[in-house]
């Protein structure tokens, strides 16, 4: 039996493009003419600048550390393609790998903080109709 792959997005055929630009390119590309190709909170967040945090984020991605973090506004660069990042979700830190199709998107995104409910069946006793369900 075929095991699933832990990513969670889609396969995609051929050489992954933002915006008609290969990752190759946006890596090359300045903060300023990146920001362009962003939706506009994205633009926005960077043209205000970043808090001290989100700074020292980004440093610690230029010197290659392993990386935990809070910051889960920080938006997601092509320079950080490939890197391994673990982010706080309010209990505990999920370990996230950067692939071309989250460039643009916030850390947040892959880090969910509500998790996922299976309810099971109603107790004896919780219904009116399981007044009548034989115990044997």
């Amino acid at each position: 039996m075929a095991r699933k792959s832990a990513s969670r997005l889609p396969k995609r055929k051929g050489e992954f493009t933002y915006r008609g630009k290969t990752i190759a390119e946006l890596q090359k590309l300045s903060l300023e003419d990146f920001a362009e190709l962003l939706p506009a909170r994205e633009r926005r967040s960077i043209k205000r600048g970043f808090t001290e945090g989100q700074k020292k984020v980004l440093r610690e991605f230029k010197e290659d550390k392993q990386i935990r973090t809070h910051y889960r506004n920080m938006i997601i660069f092509p320079d950080m393609i490939g890197k391994k990042v673990e982010i706080y979700n309010g209990k505990d830190f999920v370990s996230v790998d950067f692939q071309p199709e989250m460039v643009g998107h916030r850390f947040g995104e892959f880090a969910p903080t509500r998790g996922r409910v299976s309810h099971g069946s109603a107790g004896v006793g919780a219904t009116r109709s399981s007044k009548f369900v034989p115990l044997k």
